[in-house]
């Protein structure tokens, strides 16, 4: 038996020389190099990176323009701040307090609103659509007519909220508070 695999080890061995001695052969190394499997792949276009700015400078960039698409404000307070209609689509806002602001048609569409407090806040007419509200606090929030498409509000207490004509087709809403939520659902 010792003498079989003895003899199979060493006619795979020999197989691999015979293969590393063809690559050094130019031949072998031009008709390898024609072979069309073996071209370059075509260039991958990288996205352009927005600069990086502090999150003092993001701040004082919404407030001017009422705009901060992308951006970071992680941990920022705006409790009782107007950001009416304010286009924060894509941005980092991460544990941000928004308690009892005025955020009536803003545009949070894909950002990331994990663990936010939005307590109180009137965020009627806004679009949240797939943002991320995991473990978000919006208890007694007005979130009538929102869109919360495809959103994920796991964990997000929703108690008392206001969710008359809210769209949440798609929205994840595994393990929410909804105790005393109105609305869409009537009276949880």
């Amino acid at each position: 038996m010792n003498i079989l695999n003895f003899k199979k080890l060493s006619s795979w061995i020999c197989g691999l020389l015979i293969a590393f001695s063809l690559l050094n052969q130019p031949q072998a190394l031009a008709q390898i190099e024609t072979l069309p499997e073996l071209t370059q792949p075509a260039p991958v276009e990288v996205p352009i990176a927005l600069p990086v700015q502090s999150i003092p400078a993001n701040v004082s960039h919404l407030l001017q323009t009422n705009e901060c698409v992308g951006c970071d404000l992680s941990g920022v307070s705006f409790a009782r701040a107007n950001l009416q209609s304010a286009n924060l689509e894509s941005a980092n806002l991460q544990n941000v307090k928004f308690e009892s602001a005025n955020l009536q048609g803003i545009n949070l569409k894909l950002a990331n609103l994990q663990g936010v407090d939005l307590g109180k806040a009137n965020i009627a007419q806004a679009n949240l659509q797939e943002a991320n509200l995991f473990d978000a606090d919006l208890e007694k929030a007005n979130l009538t007519n929102a869109n919360l498409q495809g959103a994920n509000l796991q964990n997000a207490d929703l108690e008392k909220a206001n969710l008359t004509n809210a769209n949440l087709q798609g929205a994840n809403l595994q393990g929410a508070d909804l105790e005393g939520a109105i609305g869409i659902f009537g009276q949880v």
